[in-house]
This record gives structure tokens, C-alpha cells and sequence, in this order.
């Protein structure tokens, strides 16, 4: 009861200190301000699709066009997400974004990923909005210079002066690839304001607040790309809020969720309005400033928009721009009789703190492009971060590939050391808790490998202030007990830390830093530049046997996709279990075979391709197996748990 007490106490004094904060200056009449986060170019929203209410720019257009005198601003992350940006480095959308008349907006993570010269494009040269960011500035001999953009704007609405504080979060420069910060010499040329404590952020977010009062500013809002996941602390939006002082509200991003209208608490104990729209534009946010001062968020959603009629002038550019991406990439190329998903029932992402089957198709495909190339690949890996498609199935096409792999990454192959590969799964893993509550981008996915994730103590991994990697963990590797195949006998090896591996991936991992992976600074590139992301995934579908009823390479049930949570590659316990009890599921334990032939009881998740992949180290002999047990398979892409299939000798094989 006195717990509730206080916390009851503790929201009307939050409440309170909001109100009168804010009473001392009030608009003649209510002030408007419209705001977007994280759309990442979903700017269709499945119109055609049984969803012709959906949310577009050219409904939000017609939303601000709805009043009188209304601001609309976006809190990042829009240039990147879909073919939609990345086929034109986001230009169409700028266009779309100027055509819906934004007024403000501030950089994300996403605004990098075409580089230095694409984010230059964007901010000055394509958007006819001015851009924010107070803590993104040019290195001076090894520290902070000058910013690069404006820190806040004020905007005078119905007689006050509205000012918005530009933030963008530290974790740009290792979720886009720190090479996009240094020079031809490795040296930082730009910076993002953090500290390791977050004191850097917090004092570039203060001395911002205080040149827009200094200004004249009567309200100051926050227009930040920091989000609220605990992995991003010290540096979310609710740390800022926690160690600031003079913000009425924040308008947030990043971290897609969905706050409708939260108090925080500063530094001095004022209430600060925290909001974000959640992502994909499924909302649209608006704040008001009451003609009695008070500061107030509530998120609009498609059925609440639904008499809208869509800007005509931004509808024509959406429908334009839709049409020419559609009929360039979707050309359908295969079909899954199985979903393809990350999240789980509940609409929780998963694919960034454990194993998904999008996660497992996008490694086996890295996997698949380099061995059908004929290179020697031992394992390949794949960031959660790069994996965004929600549940996929039916007909796919190289739009569809889009969607699971929009940025435009390229594939290599490397030759690393053991070591630096059980340090690049350790770190991968580092932002994971045992409570489930935190996930990172930099979480990896395997094929050819498997390993264990003990979680029941926090990492110790050493980083540096643009979270880095630069040792190894000063305790205990939380990962354990990592297996890598070997494809000529077919069997699961323990990791070699002095052997010699050949590690495929893409490169904004292996090579341009991207997730902070600087383990693998030395180690030897093999080969580079082989295939875009999404066309590694078009290719690995397009080897997929036929099936008569589709015509189309399929992905069947069996395939050993079925299931969301994966096929046990990776085993993640969280209660200090030991290595003994802990067992991978899966085909992994499949004898090789050799002296005649092995019987092979099918598991849960096998398919031919991969019973095939085990034991003669090559997918595409799966008519092998097919042919030896015709007498008890009917149809190659339909095996069941509990059939016992003939393996014959790997020599007669092949």
C-alpha cells in the first residue's frame, strides 16, 4: 500500500511540475506538432492489399494540410528500410517528404548507411527541410570540433517559439560501419557525442536546451533518434530526460516503441512529456501545446485517419515510385509453403537475442553462395540487425528478398583465426540479458556452426567509447562449447582457436566495422564483392527443388525452416548450466557415411538438402538420398520425423 502510495504521490508531483512548468507561457490558441519515427521507407503499408486505409505520406500530407498552422517533423530513420529507399539511396523519399511539406527532421542511424556522401545528399542538397543533430560533429585533432548540423531550430507558432533539439543516438556509428567516420587512414573525422557514462551526450543535449532559451525559446522539445531499449543505455531517451534540465517533451525514435504519452522525471524532478510512434508508420503522432500552457501526445492510427483523402500530389509520387520498384524486382523467383518470420506469437522481435528460421536461411544462403562458387567456407554469419522482414510466405520474389535484406550489403569471404571467431560470436552477444529484456543488432546467426550462450552473468567484453570492440571479456566468454562442421566427413569438430577458418559473411560486418566488429581488423580478405544481400537470398531460393503443384522452387515444410524459433544452431540457457546438459537439436549429429551404408532416423527441422549438406558437405547432392530411398519417399521436398533413411558411402555417392 505504500508503494502505491508513492507511486501514486510521485505521478500527480510529476503532473504537477509539468503543468506549471510549462503555465508561465501560453499560446494564444493550441499548438500542433505532427511527428513520424522509423517509417524506413514502408511507404506503401500494403495499399492493395485489403488495406487501402493504410497510413502513406500522402495521408499524412493531408493531415497537416487538416490544420491550421501545424508543424510535422520526423525523428529519423525514413531514407532506409525497403527497395523503396535503397534503389535510389533514398532520394524518392526526400521527394515524398518535401511533397508532404516536414518541417524538421533529425538524422538516425539509417540516414549513414549510404555513407558520408549519401547523408550530404540528404541533408544538403535533396530535403527542402532543415535537418537537427546536436551531438553529431567534425573531429578536431582527436576531438570534439564543431557541429556538423544546426543543434536546434525555433519555429514561432501562434505567438510562442516552439524550439526542437536535434539528437541522434552514439550507436550510429557502429550500427552503420565506422569506416563511414574516418578517413582513407582509419582516423575518426566525425564524432557523435556519447561518453561511456553518457556524459558527453547529456552535456551536448544541455547546451543545446540552453542556447534555444537563450534564443527565446517558450517550449523545447526533444527530437531525438534514441529510443528506450536497455541496450542503448546510457544513451536513451529516458537517460537524456534523467540528466537534463528544460525540456517540455521528447518526441523519440530508434528503439520502435510504442509510448504514447509517458512523464519522466529531469534532473530537477519536472515532468517531461516521452513519446514515439512505435515504426513503419503504423501511427502518427501529435503533440499539443493548450492554449493553457500544458503539453499533451497522442498517437493516431490508420482507422483513426480513415476519412482522410490522400494528398493527391504525394499519392501520384507514391504510386509512381511503388509501380517502377514492383516492376523491377518482382519478378517472382520462388514459393514457401512455410512462414518466414522474426517475431513470435505475440508480435516480440526475436531475431536479434536468439535463432530464427529467417535468421538460419540468411546464414545458410551465405553459406550456400561461396560453396556452390566452389570456395572453401567453413561458416558463415549473419547480424540480427540486417534481418527485417516480418512473416513471409506464399510467393517470393527478388522484392520479397528486399524486405528480408534491405541494405544493400556485400558479400565476402575471410580467413579468420578460432580466436577471432569465438571473440566475434562473444561480442555479437554482448548486449543480451538472461531476463530477455535487452536485444542487439550485432547478435549472429550461423550455418556450418553451432554454439552455446550462457547468459546467467552480464558480459565483460571490453569496448571502447563508440562501443568498439577492443579486448576480449575480462571474465568468463559467455559463449561456449562452439562446433564448427566439417563438410567432408559430415560431423560437428570443437573450435580450433589456432586453426585457420574461412568465415563468409557481408561486409558491413566483416570489413567496414559495422556493429563494432574490430576482432577481424587482421584478418585475411579472401574474397570481396561477390553478391548484393538480397540477391544471396534470391540465388540460395533458386536452388530449391521445383515441386510440380507451385512450379517454382519451393521451400517446403520439412525444409527445415518451419519453425520461427529455428533449428537449434544456437542453444542459449540462462541459469549457469554446464556444458554436459546442454544438448543442439537438430541434424548436426548425423554420422558420416562411410563402409556401405548408414541409417539415418529423420529428425524434427531435416530436409534432404540438409541430411544431403552434412554428410557428403554439399546441399545439391540431395538426389543422392532421394534416389536411394524412392522406394519410401514419394515427393524429395516431403520427409518425415521418424523415417529411416538409407545414407550410402560417401564415396560410391559421389
Amino acid at each position: 500500500m505504500k508503494k502505491k502510495l508513492w507511486s501514486i504521490l510521485l505521478l500527480l508531483t510529476l503532473c504537477l511540475s509539468q503543468l506549471s512548468g510549462s503555465a508561465l507561457a501560453a499560446p494564444d490558441s493550441d499548438i500542433v506538432v505532427l511527428y513520424t519515427n522509423d517509417i524506413h521507407t514502408y511507404i506503401d503499408n500494403n495499399i492493395g492489399e485489403g488495406n487501402d486505409d493504410g497510413l502513406t505520406y500522402s495521408k499524412v500530407a493531408a493531415l497537416k494540410d487538416s490544420y491550421d498552422n501545424a508543424l510535422l517533423v520526423d525523428a529519423g530513420d525514413h531514407i532506409q528500410g525497403t527497395a523503396y529507399g535503397q534503389m535510389d539511396s533514398g532520394k524518392s523519399i526526400i521527394n515524398l517528404m518535401n511533397a508532404a511539406e516536414y518541417d524538421l527532421a533529425t538524422l538516425g542511424n539509417h540516414e549513414f548507411d549510404y555513407g558520408q556522401t549519401g547523408r550530404i545528399r540528404v541533408t544538403d542538397e535533396w530535403a527542402a527541410f532543415d535537418y537537427v543533430s546536436c551531438n553529431f560533429y567534425r573531429e578536431e585533432n582527436g576531438a570534439a570540433g564543431k557541429n556538423v548540423l544546426d543543434s536546434y531550430k525555433i519555429f514561432e507558432v501562434n505567438g510562442m517559439k516552439i524550439a526542437f533539439v536535434g539528437i541522434t543516438t552514439p550507436e550510429t556509428i557502429t550500427s552503420s560501419a565506422p569506416s563511414y567516420f574516418q578517413d582513407e587512414d582509419g582516423n575518426y573525422i566525425y564524432g557523435i557525442a556519447a561518453g561511456a557514462d553518457g556524459s558527453d551526450l547529456y552535456a551536448a543535449v544541455q547546451t543545446a536546451i540552453n542556447g534555444a532559451k537563450a534564443d527565446g525559446a517558450d517550449y523545447v522539445i526533444a527530437l531525438g533518434h534514441l529510443g528506450v531499449d536497455l541496450s542503448s543505455e546510457p544513451w536513451t531517451s529516458r537517460n537524456v530526460i534523467a540528466n537534463t534540465t528544460g525540456l517540455d517533451a521528447f518526441i523519440d525514435g530508434h528503439s520502435h516503441t510504442t509510448v504514447e504519452m509517458e512523464l519522466v522525471a529531469d534532473r530537477e524532478k519536472n515532468g517531461v512529456v516521452l513519446t514515439q510512434t512505435g515504426s513503419y508508420l503504423n501511427a502518427v503522432g501529435k503533440l499539443t501545446i493548450s492554449a493553457d500552457g500544458t503539453v499533451s501526445t497522442e498517437l493516431l492510427y490508420a482507422e483513426d485517419l480513415a476519412a482522410l483523402i490522400p494528398d493527391t500530389e504525394v499519392k501520384a509520387m507514391e504510386d509512381a515510385w511503388v509501380k517502377k520498384v514492383k516492376e523491377q524486382l518482382g519478378e517472382v523467383i520462388g514459393y514457401s509453403e512455410i512462414t518466414l518470420d522474426n517475431y513470435d506469437a505475440d508480435g516480440k522481435r526475436l531475431v536479434r537475442k536468439q535463432s530464427t528460421n529467417s535468421g538460419d536461411f540468411s546464414a545458410d544462403a551465405l553459406y550456400y553462395l561461396f560453396e556452390e562458387m566452389g570456395m572453401d567456407v567453413d561458416v558463415a554469419v549473419m547480424n540480427g540487425g540486417g534481418i527485417r522482414n516480418n512473416a513471409l510466405t506464399g510467393e517470393l520474389s527478388y522484392l520479397t528478398c528486399k524486405e528480408i535484406h534491405p541494405f544493400g550489403n556485400v558479400a565476402c569471404l575471410l580467413t579468420v583465426t578460432g580466436q577471432q571467431l569465438l571473440d566475434m560470436l562473444e561480442w555479437g552477444s554482448k548486449d543480451l540479458k538472461a531476463d530477455g529484456s535487452a536485444e542487439g543488432g550485432s547478435f549472429l546467426h550461423v550455418s556450418g556452426a553451432r554454439y552455446t550462450l550462457d547468459l546467467s552473468s552480464d558480459s565483460t567484453v571490453q569496448a571502447d567509447d563508440k562501443d568498439v570492440w577492443t579486448g576480449a571479456p575480462t571474465g568468463e566468454y559467455r559463449v561456449r562449447n562452439v562446433q564448427i562442421l566439417n563438410s567432408k566427413t559430415g560431423k560437428y569438430e570443437p573450435l580450433n582457436l589456432a586453426a585457420e577458418y574461412h568465415l563468409a559473411g557481408y561486409n558491413y560486418t566483416l570489413r567496414d566495422l559495422g556493429g563494432g566488429f574490430a576482432m577481424l581488423n587482421s584478418a585475411t580478405n579472401m574474397l570481396d564483392y561477390v553478391a548484393e544481400d538480397y540477391m544471396v537470398l534470391a540465388n540460395y531460393m533458386e536452388s530449391f527443388p521445383v515441386d510440380d503443384a507451385t512450379g517454382l522452387p519451393t521451400i517446403s515444410a520439412g525444409s527445415g525452416y518451419d519453425n520461427v524459433n529455428g533449428s537449434g544452431r544456437i542453444t542459449i540457457i540462462t541459469s549457469g548450466q554446464s556444458d554436459a546438459a546442454v544438448e543442439h537439436s537438430g541434424n548436426s549429429d548425423i554420422p558420416a557415411a562411410s563402409g556401405g551404408v548408414t541409417e539415418y532416423v529423420v529428425l524434427p527441422g531435416d530436409s534432404l538438402w540438409k541430411i544431403a549438406q552434412t554428410c557428403y558437405g554439399s546441399g545439391s547432392c540431395w538426389s543422392i538420398l532421394y534416389e536411394a530411398n524412392a522406394d519410401i519417399i514419394k515427393n524429395p521436398a516431403l520427409i518425415y520425423q521418424g523415417q529411416k533413411l538409407r545414407i550410402p558411402d560417401s564415396a560410391e555417392a559421389l
